[in-house]
């Protein structure tokens, strides 16, 4: 067998190998892709729920509901727990 048929027969069994499991690669970037949206969705939701929060004790704050000493605390705690929670999105691809 010369050179030039083993080249041939090797690239097609390359080729085959390719079209065989381009359907597996093709589900695991899609799973990929599903989790990191996943992931994003939920981070989204979490945000705006701690800002929410915020706005809660702010409204707390003005009916009298929280002193300004309660208030600093609770407001400081809210928003560094926002700031994570903006880091953890930025870091997932979502900010």
């Amino acid at each position: 067998m010369d050179i030039v048929a083993l080249l041939v027969i090797i690239a097609a069994l390359g080729a085959v190998v390719v079209l065989v499991s381009a359907p597996l690669r093709g589900a695991t970037g899609e799973r990929v892709r599903s989790e990191s949206a996943d992931e994003i969705a939920e981070l989204e939701a979490r945000k705006e729920a701690k800002y929410r929060e915020i706005r809660d004790a702010e409204m707390d704050l003005r009916t009298g509901k929280l002193s300004d000493e309660d208030h600093r605390a609770l407001d400081r705690q809210l928003r560094a727990e926002a700031v994570e929670i903006l880091k953890a999105l930025d870091e997932a691809g979502g900010g």
